[in-house]
């Protein structure tokens, strides 16, 4: 088997460290490894596959010092902008987890379970871009569904964890909690959020756009449309609760033609990556606790709308830094693989 040179940029954030998790759990083939951080990160160890590798400072030669096969970016739109250009100009196929290269028409955007074969198209620019989180739990449910019976219109309501906002995400809602107990709550200036998240929710997930809707939102629209390649009606309300990790999503989906439960069970049971929980008399539906730390959609609470014979509603759960980051990155590495 052929083994490659792997790069990670951002190797000390949530998605990189779990980046390591997924390549060594899906046992990648992996000749060398390239950890890439900041400066301020430079010289810290991470271990993988019972090794400890250095991480070494992202600079604009590095790319060239070392030869890389892929690399995976996870450190902001910035970082990408600027060096993920450089990392394909060196050769490297860039697997990118930022929002900057998505709805760029010669970069496919890419669900392996849902459009494999747009990650042909790298060649374009040596790019391939990871869609939002939100996005790539809502379209593996979708893409089955849709192929089956055709999607006129969705609406989502998402639930996504304070992890999606990294570390400093999930430390501010610990802190929080921690402070509630302490009964000093008030002292907590919140700092990544823009209310406090404990004990809270918060409709307003990255900047408010011109039409009212969040950037995170468009995200999902426009991403949807895009990965599907059909001009589905998307509509989304983003919104932050304090829970860890994993995204939930409450979907509404309006089809072209009647249906009923038991048909969308059975498309979605043998759909890839996607695992169905819906026995609602017996209390089992899918929660954060069950998707966390697992590499699968889960969905579940699937009936059919009161009034409208071809609208269901259903809810999901996914790992999002796994299923909506690290999982998808490798998954589309392992198919760049078999592909090249």
């Amino acid at each position: 088997m052929k083994k490659y040179n792997v790069a990670v940029v951002g190797a000390t954030g949530a998605v990189g460290e779990e980046i390591f998790r997924i390549l060594e759990e899906f046992n990648f083939p992996v000749a060398n490894l390239l950890p890439l951080a900041s400066a301020k990160s430079a010289g810290k160890e991470i271990e993988f596959m019972g090794q400890k590798y250095k991480v070494v400072e992202l600079t604009d030669s590095v790319f060239e010092e070392n030869e890389v096969d892929i690399a995976f970016f996870s450190a902001g739109g910035s970082i990408s902008a600027h060096f993920a250009p450089l990392a394909a100009a060196s050769g490297a196929v860039v697997i990118d987890n930022t929002s900057h290269f998505r709805m760029d028409p010669e970069v496919p955007l890419v669900v392996p379970e849902c459009n494999p074969e747009d990650i042909n198209l790298w060649k374009n620019k040596g790019i391939i871009a990871n869609p939002n989180c939100s996005t790539i739990q809502m379209v593996q449910i979708l893409k089955p569904l849709n192929d089956a019976f055709g999607i006129q219109r969705v609406d989502v309501s998402t639930y996504q964890a304070v992890s999606g906002a990294g570390k400093k995400g999930m430390e501010e809602l610990v802190v929080q909690m921690q402070k509630f107990f302490e009964f000093k709550l008030d002292e907590c200036e919140p700092s990544t959020f823009p209310h406090q998240i404990a004990l809270n929710v918060i409709p307003h997930i990255d900047v408010f756009l011109d039409n009212d809707y969040t950037k995170e939102e468009m995200k999902m629209v426009n991403e949807t449309r895009k990965i599907l390649h059909k001009d589905i009606e998307v509509s989304a309300t983003c919104v932050r609760v304090p829970v860890l990790r994993s995204h939930s999503e409450a979907i509404t989906i309006w089809f072209e033609k009647d249906i009923n439960p038991d048909k969308a069970r059975s498309v979605l049971s043998v759909a890839p990556s996607v695992k169905v929980i819906d026995e609602p008399s017996q209390k089992l539906y899918p929660m954060p606790i069950i998707s966390s730390d697992t590499n699968d959609t889960f969905v579940g609470r699937i009936r059919k709308d009161n009034f409208r014979d071809n609208v269901l509603h259903l809810w999901c759960s996914a790992d999002q830094i796994r299923v909506g980051a690290a999982t998808n990155a490798v998954r589309i590495a392992q198919k760049w693989c078999e592909n090249n």
